[in-house]
């Protein structure tokens, strides 16, 4: 008989440990430690067989086997479709519309021909057969399960041979083999390494849904990050229409990619052209805006960045910033109050990205400079120009890459100039091919010049 054993694992990193802490170590949080039952595998079955290596030029090479979705920006996002056997976390927000978007991708892959088993732990058949209605996901090939228990989800699995296997969510189901309630370090384990074992046996296609902790981390212990093929965030505000599905992990295609979707009564619509929706071009001009020239993975995505710079009402100066990091937006004041001579730290200031995306990428800090000096300065922000640059410590624009995205999204909305940094200008110029007036600055003393038209 296999002998047991406790040990405690942290429900939010993963990491193990032979008693139970008050703190994790390894991630520093509170009472996130949880126990387990082990089963000694040695003295349960034997040893394993060993398992032979293959020289990598007797693997057969061959494409990547994809199957599209039926969205073409999901499909954007896991690099083309989702590859046969992959397994995929998408995460997000209570009601940011996870379930929706994944009925609806199952619901059109069944249209498509192939067999999908949509597994919820959440809602009951009906409730999945009502939204599916609602949002035209209906079709004879999508078969709807409402199920807590692993094995009895599996012998259906086996019994129905799915293309593809939705588990809505990954934290309700539970499995016999494990200690513990559904939800738990692990179970969420034991669910998640049945069905990729599973998806690569057989060749099926997992996604698996996931609650977000506080922080906005999937919930669960870290490792399952690392059990998966693609990892999807779902985000965007849930008072706003539009919605974000970007890719932090994808083995089979670039990281960092983003589809953008609109949230309306029938589901999710998915917008083809972001940099329209997130720039409202015919806006006249104001001060304390600027124009900054994205790129997300191999998309360009051009977009407003909004500040306003006031009279504190306390004596501490109030900091308020969305869609964009905080940290980089205090290193660009404390740069521009000491660099560039803008007394902009005394001051309230509020900084926003509208439209509900995140900004992550450090090319947005010229653009945050600038709407930042147009503000503090009361000069209008040119409605024509657009800024794309990172900003060091000592004051300079540093060089950013992906410019030809930057300059084709640029080209396509009809703006005339691009401020770049200096060491970026001679590639941008040839991608522009003169269409564009290109601006080179070297720190945000010109920023700030070009700004006031000094």
């Amino acid at each position: 008989m296999a002998k047991k054993r406790t040990r405690y694992a942290c429900r939010q990193c993963g990491a193990v440990q032979p008693r139970w802490l008050g703190q994790c170590p390894e991630c520093g949080e509170w009472n996130t430690l949880e126990e387990e039952a082990v089963t000694d595998r040695r003295s349960a079955g034997g040893a394993r067989p060993a398992t032979a290596s293959v020289p990598s030029d007797a693997v057969a090479s061959g494409d990547l086997v994809r199957t599209s979705t039926g969205m073409a920006e999901l499909d954007r996002v896991l690099g083309g479709g989702c590859v046969a056997g992959s397994v995929i976390l998408v995460g997000g927000e209570p009601g940011v519309g996870k379930s929706t978007l994944m009925l609806q991708a199952a619901g059109r892959m069944a249209s498509a021909g192939l067999t999908v088993l949509y597994a919820s732990g959440e809602e009951s058949v009906d409730q999945a057969a009502a939204r599916a209605r609602r949002t035209q996901s209906v079709s004879a090939g999508l078969l709807l399960l409402a199920e807590t228990s692993l094995e009895a989800m599996m012998d259906e699995v086996r019994a129905r041979s799915p293309a593809v296997i939705v588990l809505d969510s990954v934290q309700t189901v539970r499995s016999a083999e494990a200690e513990g309630s559904a939800g738990t370090v692990s179970q969420v384990r034991a669910v998640a390494s049945a069905l990729a074992d599973h998806a690569k046996a057989t060749g099926t296609s997992v996604f698996l849904v996931g609650h977000v902790t506080k922080e906005g981390a999937i919930a669960g212990p870290k490792m399952l990050e690392h059990m998966v093929d693609v990892v999807l965030y779902f985000e965007g505000e849930t008072t706003r229409h539009y919605r974000i599905v970007r890719n932090t992990k994808n083995r089979f295609g670039a990281a960092h990619e983003v589809g953008v979707f609109e949230m309306t009564g029938q589901g999710l619509v998915e917008v083809a052209e972001p940099s329209a929706v997130f720039l409202e071009k015919d806006r006249p001009a104001a001060p304390g805006v600027a124009i900054h020239a994205g790129a997300e993975g191999g998309r360009g995505l051009v977009l407003e960045i909004q500040a306003l710079v006031t009279s504190p009402g306390y004596g501490t100066p109030r900091r308020s910033v969305t869609g964009l990091d905080p940290g980089r937006v205090s290193l660009i004041l404390a740069v521009l109050d000491r660099k560039a001579g803008l007394h902009v730290l005394s001051e309230d200031v509020f900084v926003n990205a509208p439209g509900g995306l995140r900004i992550t990428e450090p090319a947005a800090d010229l653009a945050t400079a600038a709407a930042i000096a147009s503000a503090a300065t009361g000069v209008p922000g040119d409605r024509e120009a657009a800024w794309t640059g990172e900003v060091g410590l000592t004051g300079e624009a540093r060089w950013v890459g992906r410019m030809e995205v930057r300059i084709a999204e640029v080209r396509k909305l009809g703006l005339a100039r691009l401020v770049v940094p200096s060491t970026n200008v001679a590639e941008a110029e040839r991608l522009a091919g003169g269409t564009i007036e290109v601006l080179g600055i070297s720190d945000v003393s010109r920023l700030v010049g070009i700004v006031t038209g000094r």
